[in-house]
């Protein structure tokens, strides 16, 4: 995930993000002039237009390994498991003991 520092800008009380990494993208003529198009027509920069939909593309990918559908009856037999009590073990504690990414 990308950290972003924030500095006042000037008189105003308009924040400027500082952009302290890159990410750098070899892409065909035909894919920078389409995304060219579009960052017109939304009056963006071309970094500003595709770190966004970039960001919101991994949120998504990120949050459909969250989501699973169940039958019934599996769905019946998964609440009984996450009542159980977990068994104590070193690679549960290490989990819960490390650094969460995100932080």
């Amino acid at each position: 995930m990308l950290k972003s520092k924030q500095s006042k800008k000037t008189k105003s009380s308009r924040f400027r993000v500082i952009r302290d990494a890159s990410i750098n993208l070899r892409v065909q003529p035909q894919q920078r002039d389409l995304i060219d198009r579009a960052v017109a027509v939304l009056g963006k920069s071309r970094s500003d237009f595709m770190l966004e939909v970039a960001c919101n593309e991994a949120q998504n990918v990120l949050l459909d390994r969250r989501y699973f559908a169940l039958e019934p009856e599996a769905f019946d037999r998964f609440l009984a498991a996450l009542d159980e009590a977990p068994t104590d073990n070193e690679r549960l504690r290490r989990t819960l003991t490390s650094p969460v990414p995100w932080e």
